[in-house]
């Protein structure tokens, strides 16, 4: 079984070098003529988003890994805290005689109740910690690539808009179906 923690770096890393290919696709991508657009290739940008978003879920089944182990946790630390329990109970009803071992067997079973309770709160923190930071990274990258994608198509615009100049050759212009960058109307 491969470790949830690996797997969310692994995830986050994929993630990131789609992202990053996907800029350098735009960065590279031909100049339109008189305009400051790009020509991308359509099914390579949304092959590269498509591997984004299927890459994304494996951050949130570690997230729910997490909450599970904790409360998987929380539950074995009371068993154990109910077995400290009945295990005094029972020997402080064989030594009724001796009532300091009993009061002793208290205070042990509630200090063994309380320091499984703190763990048990700290490893809830630690986990609500870490989620919080990986969807505040997942934030992050997403409102990149909402970024990029909103440039990337204002710059579509640009070039559906653009008239062509005087002498500028209309064949470059017409090579486009100006449905493919009005993604609105569909």
């Amino acid at each position: 079984m491969r470790d949830p923690a690996s797997m969310s770096d692994q995830a986050a890393y994929d993630v990131e070098t789609l992202l990053l290919r996907l800029k350098e696709l735009v960065e590279t991508g031909r100049s339109m003529p008189m305009s400051a657009s790009v020509m991308v290739n359509r099914e390579e940008v949304l092959e590269l988003l498509e591997e984004a978003m299927a890459t994304m879920p494996q951050e949130l089944r570690h997230a729910r890994w997490l909450l599970k182990e904790r409360d998987e946790f929380l539950a074995q630390a009371r068993r154990e805290a109910d077995d400290i329990i009945e295990a005094g109970r029972v020997r402080a009803e064989r030594m009724v005689e001796r009532s300091e071992v009993v009061r002793e067997a208290r205070r042990v079973a509630q200090t063994v109740m309380d320091d499984a309770e703190a763990a048990a709160r700290q490893l809830r923190h630690e986990a609500e910690d870490y989620v919080d930071q990986k969807l505040a990274s997942f934030e992050v990258v997403l409102e990149r690539t909402m970024q990029a994608v909103e440039k990337g198509r204002e710059r579509l615009q640009v070039v559906v808009n653009a008239e062509p100049a005087e002498g500028e050759d209309d064949e470059e212009l017409e090579e486009f179906d100006p449905a493919f960058f009005d993604q609105d109307d569909s």
